[in-house]
């Protein structure tokens, strides 16, 4: 299986607002990194599963890894944006490695899972409980 990362879904202050960013792109887009990831070759396949309020939500697949004019990486991401069962996780800078056994699953059509409130993901993320 694909390797895949966590990332903070920077900006974006709920659900909403991170399927609303992803409405707005094509079928690609693009985070700029500043190095390329060393398990890079690994990594294509697998996803980015994004972080809000101190829980992975949702993935996007992987699609490429390209250097952009000025030095830095791009990871270019399908715009499909998969919604998964929430998983508690604490916010980190930049991006990690995920690997498959410690992903959470996808959710199914039409299923909904319940998220943590953001005030009790937090508490447990400084207790590390998460």
């Amino acid at each position: 299986m694909p390797l895949s990362m966590t990332k903070v879904a920077f900006g974006a202050s709920s659900f909403e607002d991170l399927h609303g960013w992803f409405k707005t792109r094509r079928d690609q887009a693009r985070l700029t990194t500043r190095y390329l990831p060393k398990r890079h070759e690994e990594m294509i396949g697998g996803s980015v599963y994004w972080i809000l309020k101190h829980q992975l939500i949702a993935r996007s697949e992987i699609l490429a890894f390209e250097e952009s004019a000025d030095g830095r990486t791009e990871i270019v991401i399908s715009t499909k944006l998969i919604d998964v069962h929430p998983k508690a996780k604490r916010a980190h800078q930049g991006w990690r490695y995920l690997e498959e056994p410690e992903a959470p699953a996808d959710l199914a059509d039409g299923e909904s899972a319940a998220m943590l409130p953001p005030s009790m993901a937090g508490e447990l993320a400084k207790l590390g409980l998460v």
